[in-house]
């Protein structure tokens, strides 16, 4: 087998992507080699205009949502905020939580702690129900809690449930969902976290302080071109909340009777808004007569006080200026292109009412960027715009209380950061805190609104991390030598480890280390107070929320297995009452033989560039940070490049294990690190030689300074 490839493309795949969306051979050739060659998808790797999110109120439950909340502000109600103990939970709590307690609603916060369940619990809603609360609100949780929201129901509680896991069969009623993974959600893009649909509804709730809220306008074109028979087209959008609601499309001749066409009923009561009043009204005089009058008001003069040079454009100029449509051909036509300016101008017109709105957007976004982060979101579509301005924020110095004492005490307020820093060294330090049955803790630092004491708490939280660490050193002392044997007794498919000294809090951490390692999906359970507490994580192609499904249905006394379960296609929870272990353990003779993994191409690397001498200079940075942020669905970017001379080498590290390498490209030297490479030195190359390397580039600061420095994943002798 190859150690690498390099995917084959052609030279009019990759002028086609550098013509059409004005971009370097270089960059065109690594969106080809990926697959990423769809406007629809290309436009997230260049652009991170908050324009090209997607409007909250498609999800078609928004308006709905954005009601209830703002009657509990009106009728001054009580409101809880129940989130999950992880990341995912902790951010989206908190960014509710801000912007329901800024428009004076009384709100309390609750994550479960302890040995609580995952999810809304009984013990919340009757605490809630002492407290005369009104309204509950789920985020990162509550779409797997059918029993509990029926519950509060019972109680006169109404529940809002935002969620983003895998729902049930049954959905729990009566509630407001919003969640992307429902079939009838109506969100376009189902793979965001928890914390992004609760920045979604608080951008819903921003958005209903404007006039536009749930207001109805039709926007009203006559194209400049007619058809070959001379009939005029006219394009008539109706949109509410800025989104396109329903369209007509009308071939009129001249000296046709208005009443004979659509226009009539589907215009009535409407706000008609045109662009250039006095050449529309001529152009439906030409077609109705001068007896038809249309009450129309012409935006262009709104547009023109933000951006005075559009004033005298017609929307056949604004189409040819849309970047939106360089994107997404569909939306190419004068009807689109006056709805892309409608919204555009009252985006702006919004941020300039409420000033305040562009800041908390801000705080927003670094934590919708770490719960996209922890939570393993792929990389793609609007989660590329989120963790990007997220950064982009933090890395301007504007990043929020709680996590400026975090990036701090972690020795990143000095580098530019990037989503493998946020991954690596913020995201555990959070989850430390749920994962020890203490997630208030994490919660506390970002609402304590007093300094000193955050600080505080960040040290805490470290303190936390340190003992989460030890935990999970000691469920791999446990669960490791076991892994073999589990994997063989299940047919090579599964791993379960079992063992009640793990800590709960880390049997999910020791779950992805089994996969990691053996590359088959695994499980790890613990035993509180005789519930089997346990975690689930995948891998090649199989979904585990289908699979504990499955094994929920399986008794053969016809009662549900689990108390609890649920979560996303390649990582879930579970929870079940000890006295059902020989369910569970038949469950799993029942169905492991079912599992279908896909073959692994691991071993292969896959090149997205061969990058020469004379390519690797410093400004190759800004092909790594235009690719950036870096996760799941969207690697690092890995490159070859043949015939480097060593011109020099140092061993390092505690057991001299390391080696780093001075690599002479011919224009310039570069420093590379080839972790537990020494081995190779004197054996495979050494000094003098020159040699082939595959490696990523990584950024290499020290006593202030940053440069570039390779990070090398194989190398060999040229040929």
């Amino acid at each position: 087998m190859n150690i690498w490839n390099k995917k084959p493309i052609t030279s009019d795949e990759v002028n086609s992507i550098s013509a059409r969306f004005k971009i370097d051979k270089l960059t065109a050739a690594i969106l080809a080699r990926r697959g990423v060659t769809e406007g629809k998808d290309i436009e997230f790797f260049l652009e991170d205009n908050e324009r090209y999110m997607h409007n909250p109120f498609l999800f078609n439950n928004m308006e709905d949502v954005v009601d209830r909340i703002l009657q509990a502000k009106d009728e001054e109600e009580k409101v809880l905020i129940f989130g999950d103990r992880d990341v995912d939970g902790i951010t989206s709590t908190t960014v509710l939580y801000d912007y329901l307690t800024s428009i004076g609603i009384d709100v309390q916060a609750k994550l479960p702690g302890g040995t609580d369940p995952y999810g809304l619990n009984l013990r919340a809603i009757d605490d809630f129900e002492k407290d005369y609360g009104s309204l509950i609100i789920t985020v990162d949780c509550g779409i797997s809690n059918v029993k509990e929201i029926a519950y509060a129901a019972e109680k006169g509680m109404d529940v809002i449930v935002l969620d983003h896991h895998n729902p049930p069969d049954a959905l729990p009623e009566p509630a407001i969902i919003i969640d992307p993974k429902c079939a009838d959600s109506g969100y376009p893009f189902k793979d965001i976290s928890g914390c992004a649909v609760a920045y979604k509804v608080v951008s819903a709730l921003r958005f209903a302080l404007s006039d536009l809220y749930k207001n109805e306008v039709a926007l009203l074109t006559v194209r400049d071109e007619k058809t070959a028979e001379g009939a005029f087209v006219i394009d008539i959008m109706k949109t509410v909340n800025l989104v396109e609601k329903s369209s007509i499309t009308e071939e009129v001749m001249p000296g046709t009777s208005v009443s004979s066409t659509r226009l009539p009923s589907y215009l009535r009561g409407q706000q008609i808004f045109v662009w250039d009043e006095k050449r529309t009204k001529a152009a439906l005089s030409n077609i109705f007569g001068t007896g038809t009058d249309f009450n129309c008001y012409d935006f262009r003069n709104s547009v023109k006080e933000f951006w005075p040079s559009f004033g005298n454009m017609t929307l056949g100029e604004m189409r040819k200026k849309s970047k939106i449509a360089v994107y997404n051909p569909e939306f190419d036509t004068e009807i689109k292109a006056f709805f892309n300016i409608f919204v555009t101008y009252h985006d702006t017109y919004v941020s300039k009412k409420f000033p305040g709105n562009s800041k908390s957007n801000e705080r927003d976004l670094q934590l919708v960027a770490l719960a996209a982060l922890a939570d393993i979101m792929p990389l793609k579509n609007e989660n590329r715009i989120f963790v990007r301005r997220g950064i982009d924020s933090m890395n301007k110095g504007h990043s929020r209380e709680g996590l400026l004492e975090l990036l701090a005490i972690q020795n990143m307020l000095e580098k530019k950061i990037t989503s493998t820093d946020l991954s690596w060294n913020i995201n555990p330090v959070l989850n430390a805190t749920g994962r020890l049955g203490q997630p208030e803790v994490g919660l506390g630092i970002f609402l304590t609104k007093d300094a000193d004491k955050r600080r505080e708490i960040v040290n805490e939280v470290i303190a936390m991390n340190t003992k989460r660490k030890q935990f999970g050193m000691d469920a791999w002392e446990i669960g490791n030598p076991k892994a073999k044997d589990s994997i063989a007794k299940h047919g090579g498919k599964l791993c379960v480890i079992m063992d009640e000294r793990i800590n709960r809090g880390v049997s999910g951490t020791l779950a992805a280390k089994l996969v990691q390692t053996y590359n088959v999906p695994a499980m790890a359970m613990t035993v509180v107070e005789n519930t089997v507490i346990g975690s689930m994580r995948s891998c090649r192609g199989f979904d585990v929320t289908t699979f504990l499904d499955a094994m929920d249905q399986s008794p053969e006394d016809g009662a549900p297995l689990f108390i609890s379960h649920g979560g996303h296609n390649y990582a879930a929870g579970f929870s079940f009452d000890k006295s059902r272990l020989e369910h569970f353990e038949k469950a799993l003779d029942k169905l492991v033989p079912t599992i279908r993994l896909s073959g692994d191409e691991s071993e292969t690397i896959e090149i997205d560039a061969e990058l020469t001498g004379n390519e690797l200079t410093p400004e190759i940075l800004n092909l790594i940070d235009r690719f950036e942020p870096y996760g799941e669905a969207n690697r690092e970017l890995i490159f070859l490049s043949k015939e480097l001379k060593i011109d020099d080498f140092l061993i390092m590290g505690k057991e001299s294990q390391h080696l780093k390498l001075t690599l002479n490209t011919g224009k310039s030297k570069w420093p590379a690190i080839f972790w537990s490479g020494a081995e190779n030195i004197h054996k495979d190359f050494d000094k003098g030689d020159c040699i082939d390397v595959i490696y990523t580039i990584e950024r290499n600061t020290y006593n202030g300074n940053t440069t570039p420095q390779m990070k090398i994943i194989k190398a060999w002798r040229s040929v």
